[in-house]
């Protein structure tokens, strides 16, 4: 079953179950990815739909901080909430001991030796982990790695 079919799945179950916050949810990510496919004139991609659902996770965490910053815990549960409905659909993220393993392989491919070779090992490792890992999580590690060579 693929994501949008599992997404429509959920969305049936959650209105089953009565369970408003995963109703919501997943009605918002639903709407995006139509939104997306009109714009685009096509039905999308598998990855491209992960892509989406990574976009309304990074939304969400980016609504926590703000709210830590104002003191808004009800803000911050529903936000947190939302965010445990969505990863359910998003494949198991890496490690960091992985993530750095695909690191280090990139920097070798790559040949490279300092911080001006970044762009380089960061077009290797960033379709690998397409869904798997957080660009900025990537980027740090990239960065770390690069300033001890």
């Amino acid at each position: 079953m693929n994501v949008k079919d599992s997404l429509n799945q959920a969305l049936k179950d959650a209105m089953k179950a009565e369970d408003d916050v995963a109703k919501r949810t997943l009605r918002m990510v639903r709407a995006a990815i139509k939104n997306a496919e009109i714009d685009g004139g096509r039905p999308l991609e598998e990855d491209e739909v992960l892509r989406i659902l990574q976009k309304e996770v990074k939304s969400r965490r980016e609504t926590i901080a703000e709210a830590q910053k104002i003191g808004r815990s009800d803000i911050i549960e529903d936000a947190q909430a939302e965010i445990a409905v969505l990863e359910r659909f998003l494949p198991q993220t890496l490690s960091s001991d992985g993530l750095e393993a695909i690191v280090r392989a990139a920097i070798t491919e790559a040949g490279a030796t300092s911080l001006a070779d970044m762009g380089k090992v960061m077009r290797l490792v960033m379709p690998k982990v397409q869904g798997q890992a957080d660009g900025r999580q990537v980027n740090e590690i990239v960065r770390h790695l690069l300033g001890k060579a």
